[in-house]
Formats: structure tokens, C-alpha cells, sequence
């Protein structure tokens, strides 16, 4: 398949994209601003980012389905510049019709994945915040809650499947990023996967303490267990205290 190389010249596709399911790659790229555009740019025409563009065309030319159909779409969602919150989560979901671009968030009228009700529990404990009918994260994005997967592609059926693939030296930058700025962010990592990026955050040059918390991922396999329950963390509490501390406006979760 063939694709531009620089600034990114991105062939939109003639048809729309079947449900949940890419069909070429690149996908279709939203604008991405000045902010996360040259990160994005950088990194497709760099050798981890050819690579893994090498690897997607193969799956995809083997008869794959790769989910989400936007990789991108928590990035267009939140500038770099309105980031006040990340939440880190390990890779996008599996099952057909559940992945959108946004961690842990499902298109509304999709079943309640497991680890997206344990969040909304917590989020319940912690807050008081009734338990919604639908799971779609959108209305967080769009009030500057970076909702990043550590990798931004799964194979359909196989969790974690793309691990190690090449999206993580994206992530890496792109969280880097974030804990440049001279702005207070929260970041929370839930899981393993997550937490291989606090030392990016803590290295991060800049005069501004962010608030970085962790837990076990929200999934009902690590949730409960020790030493980092993800059930009775806390983590929305705390941010909205440090968000409160620092003059910013509350997240209406």
C-alpha cells in the first residue's frame, strides 16, 4: 500500500470504514493541531514508526480485523493544550463494536465492558457520581481528559496482541509531552502497562509538580488485588482536589 513520507499526506479512503475495523493503513488522519501533530508526524516517518506501519499493512493484507478504526481520536479530541487529566490504560478493546479511539470508552448503545464499570463504581465511591447507562468517555475528552492507550491498536479476540509492536515510543513522546508542560496535569496509570511511564513524567524538566497516582488496571482480574487496588483508590477524589488546589475547573464526570 502505498504512503507519503514528511508531513503526512494521508490518503482518505473512498469508502467509509467498516464498523470497528481498519482497512488500510495509515487511517484516515484527523487534524491534529500543533500539538500533537509533529509528535504524531515524527514519529510514522521515523524506523519504529515505519516498522510498525509495515507490520499493520501485513496484518491488515492477511485478512486481520484491527480495532479501532481511529487510533487517533483521543489525540483530536484533546489538545495538547487543554490536557488537565490523563488517564492511561493498556491497549484498546478486542470485541467487535466496543473500541472507539478512547481508553476504556465505548460508542453509546455498547455494553458495559467489565473494566468500564469498575471505573464508573469507583468513580461512584469516590465522588458520588451515579453510574451512567451508556460508556461513551467523549464528554471527558472534550473537557481535557487525555483518555491514551499505551498502544493504539489491538488485534480483534487478542488482548494485547500489538504489545511491543512500535506504539509505545509514540506514547512514550506523547506523555512526555504532557508532563513538559508548565501547567499542572494529573496522571492516572492503571496497570503494569500504564506504569512504565511514570519515569517519563517524574524525568519531565519542568518547575510544575504534577499529581501522578497509580493502581492494578480497572479489569476484574486485578482490580481487588493487592498491592494497588484499583477499587477504593481514590483517584477521582484526589484530582479533583488538585485540580481545586490549583485553580483549575472541576471535570463534570
Amino acid at each position: 500500500m502505498s504512503r507519503t513520507t514528511g508531513q503526512q499526506s494521508l490518503g482518505f479512503e473512498a469508502e467509509p470504514l467498516a464498523p470497528g475495523q481498519l482497512v488500510s493503513w495509515p487511517p484516515d488522519m484527523p487534524d491534529l493541531g500543533d500539538g500533537w501533530g509533529p509528535l504524531v508526524a515524527d514519529f510514522l516517518t521515523s524506523s519504529a514508526g515505519r516498522a510498525l506501519s509495515l507490520r499493520l499493512d501485513q496484518a491488515l493484507a492477511a485478512g486481520q480485523t484491527i480495532y479501532p478504526p481511529e487510533p487517533f481520536r483521543a489525540l483530536s479530541l484533546t489538545p495538547l493544550s487543554q490536557v488537565r487529566v490523563v488517564i492511561l490504560g493498556q491497549d484498546p478493546y478486542h470485541g467487535p463494536g466496543q473500541a472507539e479511539g478512547l481508553a476504556f470508552s465505548v460508542a453509546p448503545g455498547v455494553r458495559l465492558p467489565p473494566s468500564l464499570r469498575n471505573i464508573f463504581k469507583e468513580l461512584q465511591h469516590s465522588l458520588g457520581v451515579a453510574i451512567p447507562k451508556q460508556g461513551s468517555l467523549v464528554r471527558w475528552a472534550r473537557q481535557g481528559v487525555l483518555l491514551l492507550n499505551t498502544c493504539l491498536t489491538v488485534e480483534a479476540g487478542r488482548p494485547a496482541s500489538h504489545a511491543g509492536w512500535g506504539w509505545e515510543v509514540l506514547t512514550d513522546a506523547l506523555v512526555a509531552a504532557v508532563a513538559r508542560r508548565s501547567h499542572p496535569v494529573v496522571f492516572m496509570l492503571w496497570g503494569a502497562h500504564a506504569q512504565t511511564k511514570r519515569a517519563l513524567i517524574e524525568a519531565a524538566d519542568t518547575q510544575v509538580r504534577h499529581l501522578v497516582l497509580l493502581a492494578n488496571h480497572p479489569s476484574p482480574l486485578s482490580a481487588m488485588r493487592p498491592p494497588m487496588p484499583f477499587m477504593g483508590c481514590g483517584h477521582f477524589a484526589q484530582a479533583a482536589d488538585f485540580l481545586r488546589q490549583h485553580g483549575e475547573k472541576a471535570i463534570e464526570w
